[in-house]
This record gives structure tokens, sequence and C-alpha cells, in this order.
């Protein structure tokens, strides 16, 4: 029997889901919810295999749910089932704890297969998000490419300081900070802060 709870602030989204699902032998959906917060406390009571959850939910999102849920019930599984094709999204569901996404626009024997593998443990992502995670590997250089000063410069950045905060914190003048924060950028491949901004969460030098 694989038990499953399914979290959507879309009414007819959890009704069409849950016909899917349970027209599978031994496939039982055990609980349904509308928001993040009623999709942890029903997994709680529940204790389903997998969970199938929207990122956009209503009071709590799909991640920070996800956070939840594997602190509470770590023997469930959870499926990040959205319409956001995000490699920045993607990341920050994976170090939740999400082992599986899928895009709304996937197949029907995509969702399928996602659930039985995540109920056996094992991760789901298909090829087009596997693509997605490669390339933004591929693209950002890794925090060991960093100088100390280069890493406390971004975490700065991330932070909102502006040129003449980021001087005073680091003791240096504002014309080096200029200078240093061009550098940076030219290193990290970005043309706005944003780009900084997403390298340090990617790096976990931030908090997403």
């Amino acid at each position: 029997m694989v038990r499953i709870l399914i979290a959507d602030d879309h009414e007819v989204i959890r009704a069409g889901l849950r016909r899917v699902l349970e027209r599978q032998v031994g496939w039982d959906v055990v609980a349904q919810a509308s928001d993040g917060r009623e999709a942890i406390i029903k997994a709680i009571e529940s204790r389903p295999d997998v969970a199938v959850l929207d990122y956009s939910m209503p009071l709590i999102n799909g991640i920070d749910a996800t956070r939840i849920l594997q602190a509470r019930v770590p023997n469930t599984e959870v499926l990040i089932f959205t319409v956001h094709d995000n490699e920045t999204l993607v990341q920050e569901c994976l170090k939740a704890g999400a082992r599986g996404y899928l895009l709304k626009t996937d197949s029907e024997s995509q969702l399928l297969s996602a659930i039985e593998d995540l109920a056996q443990h094992k991760p789901i992502f298909t090829a087009h998000v596997l693509e997605g995670l490669l390339n933004s590997f591929l693209r950002w250089p890794t925090q060991s490419k960093l100088s100390d000063r280069e890493k406390s410069m971004v975490q700065l950045i991330a932070a909102g300081r502006t040129n003449k905060q980021i001087a005073s914190i680091l003791n240096i003048d504002s014309t080096t900070v200029t200078t240093q924060r061009s550098t940076l950028m030219r290193k990290l491949g970005s043309r706005s802060s944003a780009g900084v901004v997403r390298y340090a969460i990617r790096s976990g030098l931030v908090e997403p």
C-alpha cells in the first residue's frame, strides 16, 4: 500500500490528482490539504509515504513545509509538484529535503513513476530538471574560487549593503569597494546585484 498526501490550493487540481492516483492498485490518498499549514498537520496525523506538495501554497509555502515535514515525519518523501520551472527554486527545494521535483506540465506517466520511486525512497527528477541543475552547476563558480574578502563582499551585497556601508564594514575606501565589486561580478558572470544574491543562496553563503 502506498499512502499519499496531496497539498494544493486549487481544488480542481487536488481532485484531478486524487482520481489519477487512486486508479493505481494499492495506492491510497490518505489526506488532502489546501495550504502548507494544513499539509503539515495532516502529514503528521496520517504519516503518508509520499507528500505531493505545490510550491505556491498559502500560509506556508512548499519549501518551508518540506523543511518542517523532514523534521517531523522524516519517513515521508516529498515531491514538489509545481508550475515553476526555476533552477534556483529546484535547488532550494533540494536543500529543504525534497527528493523529487515535477512540473505540472509533465506527463501523467512521469507523475506515477515519480511517486512509485519515492515510495521506495528513490529520488526522482525529470531529464528537464536534471539538465537545469547541471547547467546551473556548470555556470556558477564554486566557493573555493573566491577569496575570504570576496565571500564577505558577496554576503554584504546579498544583505543589501551599499558600497559606502561595505567600505565601512571591511575597513576599505569606497573606490576599492567599487573596483572589487566589479571584479567580483565579472568573476561570477553576473551583470547585477540580483545575480550575486542568487549565487550567495546557491553556494550557502546566506540563507534563502
